[in-house]
């Protein structure tokens, strides 16, 4: 399947892989990630393995031309991000580009490297609202999970001028097997910090993580405990912090509903201009993905066979074809059926309708009773 080629239907209008008709809706959304360099070593990093280098990465007026055809296309927001966006000494300019574009404009950062004075310099180029990362509620597993001595220290420092200057603040927490007991805490910090909204996002198996699920796989009590955490948190905070949750998929009933749908709702463009319908879309080995220095970013969305391939629930193989949820969860992440069992076509096997669940789960709960496993960190080269 690796060398199958798809009709594009540039004849007669977008197909997917069947060649049926689709029609693409618009999306709402773009993940600009501007770079995968980052002074963090996270374990749990969804970057792909092999990461864009520093001087593949396409420019601040490339990004500029980027950011007015996204509106143009209907796009609303940018969310800015890597790696780490502070590491572009042209930061400012591209966040200018964006606000020039008509765009709303959320900074994705670890907060590693970005001084008060530059966080100033962002908020006048137009930064409309910040997503601070943090890996942990005590500066010595903050640091450990980041690899980076210090960066608790760094966090908080940077998250004092985010309440000061009056940006929007959320908090990103990440959990998995070694911090989803700290749960509880890890809200209760973002409520301290001022935020307005956590995303408690368990850790997705993808790039570089999956290299680590040995280390990060959260058992099965630890996602229940996590979900009735949330669910109460949610009726004490209700009006004051807003909790979005990405669950523990290997541990769950059905799976989630990636991106709201294969090129529905949103679209990813890479560091070196690379279009994505999600961010971990290049694990499909045998997809060719479309870059903006090539080609329009409408034409890419409307008729690439990347963004078609998947489009509504034609394409989708029993059982999703006559399930009743087949237009809630559009037969889960693609990018994990191609990871779990082999083919992005088959329905995601943490679906328990899946044959291949029993075997997901029972890989789940090795991978989460091995606790001993050691932390594989991700850093990237010199020169990188």
């Amino acid at each position: 399947m690796k060398d199958q080629q798809h009709p594009t239907g540039q004849q007669d209008g977008p197909r997917d892989l069947d060649g049926n008709p689709v029609t693409p809706g618009l999306p709402m959304a773009m993940l600009a990630e501007v770079t995968h360099r980052c002074p963090l070593a996270c374990p749990y990093c969804s970057n792909p393995v092999e990461l864009v280098r520093a001087a593949s990465e396409i420019s601040a007026d490339d990004w500029g031309r980027v950011f007015r055809q996204a509106a143009d296309l209907g796009v609303l927001q940018v969310h800015v991000s890597g790696g780490e966006p502070g590491v572009r000494k042209d930061l400012a300019q591209i966040v200018g580009h964006a606000r020039d574009a008509g765009l709303y404009v959320n900074l994705i950062t670890s907060g590693i490297g970005i001084t008060r004075d530059r966080l100033i310099e962002l908020d006048r180029a137009g930064v409309d609202h910040v997503q601070l990362s943090l890996q942990g509620i005590r500066p010595d597993m903050a640091d450990r999970i980041s690899g980076h001595p210090g960066s608790w220290d760094k966090k908080m420092a940077f998250s004092d001028w985010v309440t000061e200057i009056g940006f929007p603040l959320t908090i990103n927490a990440v959990v998995h097997h070694q911090n989803m007991d700290r749960l509880p805490d890890m809200i209760d910090l973002a409520e301290r910090l001022g935020a307005r909204r956590i995303e408690v996002a368990t850790v997705q198996f993808h790039g570089w993580a999956d290299l680590n699920r040995k280390a990060l796989m959260p058992t099965r009590e630890q996602a229940a405990f996590a979900r009735q955490v949330v669910n109460a948190a949610r009726l004490r905070l209700r009006g004051r912090l807003v909790i979005d949750y990405v669950p523990a998929d290997h541990h769950a009933i059905y799976p989630k509903a990636c991106m709201g749908g294969w090129g529905s709702t949103g679209l990813n463009v890479g560091p070196d201009g690379t279009v994505l319908p999600c961010h971990a879309a290049q694990s499909i080995d045998w997809m060719r993905f479309e870059n903006v220095q090539e080609r329009s970013l409408s034409d890419i969305w409307h008729l690439s066979d990347s963004f078609n391939a998947f489009r509504g629930t034609a394409w989708m193989p029993e059982p999703c074809q006559s399930c009743e949820r087949k237009t809630v969860d559009f037969g889960g992440c693609r990018c994990q059926a191609m990871a779990l069992a082999g083919d992005a076509r088959a329905t995601d096997p943490v679906c328990s309708k899946s044959p291949l669940h029993a075997g997901v789960v029972a890989r789940a709960e090795e991978d989460a009773a091995a606790t001993t496993a050691e932390l594989i960190y991700r850093r990237m080269k010199k020169g990188g």
